[in-house]
């Protein structure tokens, strides 16, 4: 396949894109929380009180459900929830979707290291960090399906 012809997403449209799915996945853990405590409530109504998320927790639950949300999401189709709304799509360098295991190296290096995406807006390409070491790029792309204007075979 040859390089896509689509232009590389600028550092405002993917820092947006990374706010909505940072209110995703907020909104996933908020949705945890609530049914531990539906389950707490279930099994030990006498007993029930709000349990106490703590730091270590809340920051572990993040980074999982972080982790496991960009994994699913750039395997499958090459977009997030905040790349949809914004009109992105995370792809290889040839055109192609990127795969399980580079999207979980992806995911891995996002959360652990988010300011990576910062170099998106000094470099002439448009590439973050993780862009640049793992041979993505993320671009501009309104069309649902990754091959919508190819023929079929």
């Amino acid at each position: 396949m040859s390089a896509p012809a689509h232009r590389a997403a600028g550092i405002v449209t993917r820092g947006l894109a990374t706010g909505i799915d940072l209110a995703v996945v907020l909104a996933v853990m908020g949705g945890i929380y609530v049914g531990a405590l539906f389950l707490r409530l279930l099994f030990s109504p006498q007993e029930f009180s709000f349990p106490d998320a703590g730091a270590l927790l809340s920051v572990t639950l993040f980074i999982a459900v972080s982790v496991v949300y960009l994994t699913v999401c750039w395997a499958v189709s090459g977009r997030t929830v905040g790349a949809v709304t914004m009109g992105l799509r995370v792809i290889s360098r040839n055109g192609d979707l990127i795969g399980w295991p580079r999207a979980l190296v992806r995911a891995v290096l996002c959360v652990m290291f988010g300011f990576g995406l910062l170099w998106a807006a000094v470099d002439r390409r448009r590439r973050s960090l993780q862009d640049i070491l793992l041979r993505t790029v993320v671009v501009y792309d309104w069309e649902s399906d990754l091959h919508a204007g190819e023929p079929e075979v």
